[in-house]
């Protein structure tokens, strides 16, 4: 079934499985989108289907404006939209609760999870955008090395936000388990994944020891 959601400061769509495995993930959008994203539909429709409670949200830019990037200033109040929708599933699944997005709603969730170490279970970060299209000088991944919980990197081969060679490098200093799955010929869209692909990574990485 899926519903809306809307509490304390949280907007988006909730969608509850038919057989609940106890887990959760919420997963959030880029700068340009939102939470109805392809991307996140897909994604969230075959979590769901696989058991777990799948929220796909607005993060507070965009809750403030229907359009338009964030502003780089004002992240931070991003990240207390992420801290939000984790809080609002804490009753909702008894197990554990994973956290991803999409390139700046992943970006902003690896930071919140470096922030706050013993909430997210694990990450799915979708495009992770490394630096900016043609600035390679501009790694946007000095948080890294403070980043403690175990993610699988969704990465096409054709990203203009970074290269998944880029990608490898950067992911060697992150002290958790990682995992990158390259996407041949995709773009930072995603538009070439498979979810059941997605899935049976994350499903790996969620359950390795």
């Amino acid at each position: 079934m899926v519903a809306p959601l809307q509490s304390d400061g949280v907007r988006g769509v909730l969608h509850q499985p038919d057989k609940a495995n106890g887990d959760a993930l919420i997963l959030t959008h880029g700068a340009g989108s939102n939470a109805n994203a392809p991307l996140l539909v897909s994604v969230a429709t075959a979590f769901a289907d696989a058991g777990y409670l799948a929220l796909r949200y607005d993060l507070p830019f965009r809750q403030q404006r229907a359009k338009g990037p964030p502003n780089p200033r004002h992240a931070a109040q991003d990240r207390e939209g992420i801290e939000r929708a984790f809080q609002a599933l804490r009753s909702l699944a008894p197990r554990r609760i994973f956290a991803g997005g999409h390139s700046y709603g992943g970006r902003q969730t690896a930071m919140w999870a470096a922030e706050r170490p013993d909430l997210a279970g694990g990450l799915l970060l979708l495009s992770y955008p490394l630096h900016p299209p043609g600035k390679p000088d501009q790694k946007r991944t000095n948080f890294f090395p403070e980043l403690r919980t175990r993610a699988l990197f969704v990465h096409g081969t054709e990203d203009p936000f970074g290269s998944v060679e880029e990608l490898r490098q950067a992911m060697a200093s992150i002290p958790a388990l990682t995992d990158l799955l390259a996407i041949e010929g995709a773009g930072h869209d995603l538009k070439r994944a498979r979810t059941a692909d997605i899935l049976a990574r994350f499903h790996a990485l969620a359950q390795a020891v």
